[in-house]
């Protein structure tokens, strides 16, 4: 049973044409980043280090708002097609149907958020900090797909909650301008805390209100208590 759901889902999402599209966004991003700046900034004279953690995080945190809009709207189509009420009758939970979409667009996001920050090769950042900033930011993936099914009952709303939504990154790009306690009051945003991390590796321990450690372990904890809550959140809005 679990197999052949699982086997008719990648089916899906491979003949989903956004899908496919959506394979080509990680290689632009990291196109932006690897060449296209640098010839920007070579051309005018212009030097990119002094906003290296702005052009990072930028292009980082792009990359779950996209895949999570993605994994909103199939949902959303699931809904409209009823899909959802359908489940309950069979041995298949509501919970392990969306478990597969919620992880499925975390795996691809992490994937290309890895993939954007490496290719970039934008400020030096570690491998592996690469990886552990990579899996916090794209923990907002799940999130942003959840919200927009939480606040609309069509792909006409949830168009404008996607839109809504993707204001929110701009937060954490204001934050990096503000290295005392004034950066809390963005704190809200998923992604605050993964730019913050960036942010302290390139600029350097020392300059930011926190560590790196201190920005991530916070962060992770925060953006997993919010994953529960706007699941639990998401069930009763479209349970109602």
């Amino acid at each position: 049973m679990y197999g052949s759901f699982i086997i008719s889902e990648l089916k899906k999402w491979l003949r989903d044409s956004m899908m496919r599209f959506m394979v080509f966004y990680p290689l632009l991003f990291g196109f932006i980043g690897r060449f296209l700046l640098p010839w920007i900034a070579g051309a005018s004279g212009f030097s990119i280090d002094p906003y290296a953690d702005l052009i990072v995080v930028m292009l980082a945190l792009l990359t779950p708002q996209l895949y999570g809009a993605l994994a909103g709207f199939s949902i959303l189509e699931d809904r409209d097609d009823h899909v959802l009420s359908s489940i309950k009758v069979t041995p298949l939970s509501i919970h392990q149907f969306l478990s597969f979409r919620l992880v499925t667009v975390f795996i691809l996001s992490l994937a290309a958020c890895t993939f954007v920050i490496w290719f970039s090769d934008i400020g030096e950042i570690p491998v592996i900090n690469i990886l552990a900033i990579s899996f916090l930011a794209s923990l907002a993936a799940p999130v942003t797909g959840l919200l927009i099914n939480a606040f609309s009952q069509n792909k006409i709303e949830g168009f404008a909650v996607m839109k809504g939504l993707g204001t929110i990154i701009a937060f954490p790009i204001i934050a990096l301008f503000f290295m005392d306690a004034r950066e809390l009051f963005f704190s809200f945003a998923p992604g605050f805390w993964p730019a913050k991390a960036i942010s302290s590796i390139i600029r350097g321990e020392g300059l930011l209100l926190m560590t790196y450690n201190q920005y991530y372990f916070i962060g992770l904890v925060y953006v997993l208590i919010l994953n529960i809550a706007v699941y639990r959140l998401f069930l009763s809005r479209t349970q109602e």
